[in-house]
């Protein structure tokens, strides 16, 4: 691939990536109200999500959504729903006296795998992750170039998940360090986890809108 296409896409991708949006609040949400560790979890959930989506858009995905517009909205609506689930979750573990950083709809401590499924699925249900490739990476790809077409979304979508990775453990350690600092009694750690509850809803909101 072109070397100048190439830094050119990066420039055009990380200022997208330093745009809080619905990544940001996700993972700084789980910094805030669950630390560091919760936190870079869901940056690696979320990576891995832009992960499956260039491997979908190299084998064509990207096309099929093109050829049919009313997927997105239908992705879109259904990301916002699933992170209305998960603050209503965690909002109801608080009105039934959960305490703690760490907690879950069960009012229990969040295992790691856990976060990294519910990140995965944010990133997938992620409609600006899916418009980057739609819109996106298309500009850069030429089907006259040293790379077949499917090779040359491969790596300008890996180039991305590396901006996100970075970018994310960024913010993720930002909301952690933050968290601990106001979130030492249990008093203010149910007050964290309300606000982490809320900021779901906000990348909830975010997300229909888009």
């Amino acid at each position: 691939m072109d070397p100048h296409a190439l830094l050119l896409f990066l420039g055009v991708d990380v200022l997208l990536v330093c745009t809080p949006g619905p990544d940001w609040l996700h993972i700084a949400a789980r910094g805030l109200g669950q630390g560091r560790r919760a936190a870079l979890t869901a940056v690696t959930g979320v990576c891995a999500g832009y992960a499956v989506h260039t491997l979908l858009s190299a084998a064509g995905l990207a096309a099929a959504l093109r050829a049919v517009p009313a997927l997105l909205p239908a992705l879109r609506l259904a990301g916002a729903g699933y992170l209305v689930l998960l603050a209503a979750g965690m909002l109801l573990a608080l009105r039934r006296g959960g305490t703690g950083r760490a907690v879950t709809a069960a009012g229990g401590p969040q295992p790691t795998r856990t976060v990294l499924r519910q990140s995965l699925l944010t990133a997938l249900l992620n409609p600006k992750g899916l418009l980057l490739y739609l819109s996106l990476v298309p500009q850069f790809v030429t089907p006259d170039g040293s790379l077949p077409v499917g090779g040359q979304v491969a790596v300008l979508g890996a180039l991305n998940v590396l901006c996100c990775a970075a970018v994310y453990s960024a913010v993720a350690l930002g909301a952690a360090r933050l968290g601990g600092r106001l979130g030492s009694t249990p008093a203010a750690a149910r007050r964290l986890s309300a606000v982490s509850a809320v900021l779901l809803l906000a990348v909830a909101g975010v997300t229909a809108a888009a």
